[in-house]
């Protein structure tokens, strides 16, 4: 099994925005966008020299699985970024390509953007992403409820 990380487009937007707003999807992964149209204006934005998020799409075997992103990139606040992930091709759950693809995008991002700490938010109730995030080193720092869901907030110091 190959895992490789590519450059997010337009096309792979379009393809995400469909696949991530399955309830599979939805149940353990909130969407912010409610469009496509809105997926692609933030798409947009990391075009932009002075870009406060960064993606990456995640491939297996050359078939595009999932997306891996950081956003509210600022190097004078604690987290540097935060990061957020997401399989969504369910026959690739559980086999450790979330694990590789974000330990893969977080020496990317330490790379080009020098960060020192990476915040992470999932519900408490997704302990797949839960475990990914501490396969990669995070720990868990808060828990706390949010609209009637119990969450986790996990940092990394780099």
């Amino acid at each position: 099994m190959i895992i490789t990380l590519e450059k997010r487009t337009a096309d792979s937007v379009r393809t995400y925005f469909e696949k991530a707003n399955r309830p599979e999807i939805k149940q353990v992964l909130p969407q912010k966008t409610k469009t496509v149209e809105e997926a692609l204006e933030d798409y947009e934005q990391t075009l932009l020299p002075d870009a406060e998020s960064f993606g990456q799409t995640v491939y297996v075997d050359g078939k595009y699985v999932g997306d891996v992103w950081c956003y509210c990139i600022d190097m004078d606040d604690e987290p540097n970024c935060m990061l957020s992930f997401c399989i969504f091709e369910l026959e690739y759950w559980n086999k450790g390509i979330a694990t590789t693809a974000v330990k893969m995008f977080i020496q990317n991002v330490y790379t080009l953007y020098h960060v020192k700490t990476i915040g992470a938010f999932t519900f408490a109730h997704n302990q797949a992403s839960i475990r990914v995030l501490e396969k990669n080193g995070f720990v868990v720092m808060e828990e706390f409820e949010e609209d009637g869901v119990l969450s986790k907030y996990l940092q990394l110091e780099c």
